[in-house]
């Protein structure tokens, strides 16, 4: 038995492509970045704290809010005319001595009708039948509390649904249409957990998007985008004799293994001046289409103690920006 040889499924030699099963999700709007500030660097936030939108990445990074609210709404304006919508609140009462809840919804408008079509013996190989427009929202409750000075967890379950109209499921040699529905929604579990290193600002975060049972649409399953995420983050003017009040230089990087691409590490790094002007960018190896991103931002906290706060991302997407450039803005407020 020692000395049989290795038998393979199948014959592989080095010169052949590494194959790997990727793009088998369903309920991509999930994955998408919906935050101006994360998009422009690069989605390099698992480790950093004090986002409203933190339920989107990582809810374990709200857990020492500072303020009794935060608020963010935010925009999308993604390739093919679609629109991602998103907005997220979260509480702290007590000075956060009861943890900090947080409340997520997230809406996709597909722009305009899409042409519904059946193959048929023709010259163009199909009829068109109509037009349909999909649908898809979640809507989330989390909740993040701080163990320690150092260690925080965090959760979120939010409950997503897609709806693809009632496609024709068969049709008879009389010409009539035998349709079902397509719509299928599940719920879904992200989990997170914040370490203070001690060492000056330093950060470190691991955090889980997604988990969900596979979802049928009609014949067809699949999974929602799962992603594991490992990062750090760092305000490196910590390492300088620069005046931290006046300089901030956050530098965050991320090591992301998702179930629809090959693994990534995506790096961020944004300057802030006077806590009030930011300047941001980012990177991601192996983002395909989506490599480079940056944006800016302004915040301001008045005397109240009432703060807002605007920011803006792009993020380039190579050849896609022929389907149409992706913008992001968002506001957020805080008392």
């Amino acid at each position: 038995m020692l000395g049989a040889p290795v038998a393979r499924a199948q014959t592989t030699s080095p010169n052949d492509t590494p194959r790997e099963k990727l793009a088998q999700t369903t309920m991509k709007f999930l994955a998408l970045s919906m935050d101006p500030r994360a998009a422009a660097l690069g989605d390099a936030v698992t480790a950093v704290e004090g986002m409203p939108a933190a339920l989107f990445y990582n809810p374990a990074s709200m857990a020492r809010q500072t303020n009794v609210a935060n608020v963010n709404v935010a925009q999308t304006q993604w390739i093919f005319n679609f629109t991602h919508n998103a907005a997220a609140a979260s509480f702290s009462p007590a000075e956060g001595r009861y943890g900090v809840v947080g409340v997520s919804l997230q809406h996709v408008d597909y722009g305009d009708d899409f042409i519904e079509t059946i193959r048929a013996n023709n010259t163009q190989g199909y009829d068109e039948l109509g037009t349909y427009h999909p649908t898809a929202y979640a809507v989330g409750v989390g909740y993040a509390k701080a163990l320690t000075d150092r260690f925080s967890i965090g959760g979120h379950v939010k409950y997503a649904s897609l709806d693809l109209g009632n496609p024709v499921e068969s049709r008879s040699s009389d010409g009539s249409l035998t349709r079902v529905e397509a719509k299928e929604g599940t719920v879904a579990y992200d989990f997170g957990m914040l370490y203070r290193t001690g060492y000056k600002s330093l950060n470190f975060a691991v955090s889980a998007r997604n988990f969900s049972p596979e979802v049928t649409f009609v014949r067809e399953s699949a999974q929602l985008p799962l992603a594991l995420r490992i990062g750090v983050a760092m305000d490196l003017v910590d390492l300088t004799r620069l005046d931290a009040s006046t300089h901030q230089l956050n530098a965050s990087v991320d090591a992301l293994n998702s179930r629809d691409y090959p693994e990534q590490i995506k790096v961020g790094v944004e300057y802030g001046f006077m806590n009030t002007f930011f300047l941001r960018g980012g990177a991601v190896t192996r983002g395909g289409e989506q490599t480079l991103s940056g944006g800016f931002g302004i915040q301001k906290v008045l005397r109240s103690g009432l703060g807002f706060g605007a920011d803006y991302a792009y993020t380039d997407m190579g050849v896609l920006n022929t389907f149409g450039r992706v913008h992001r803005l968002g506001l957020r407020f805080s008392f």
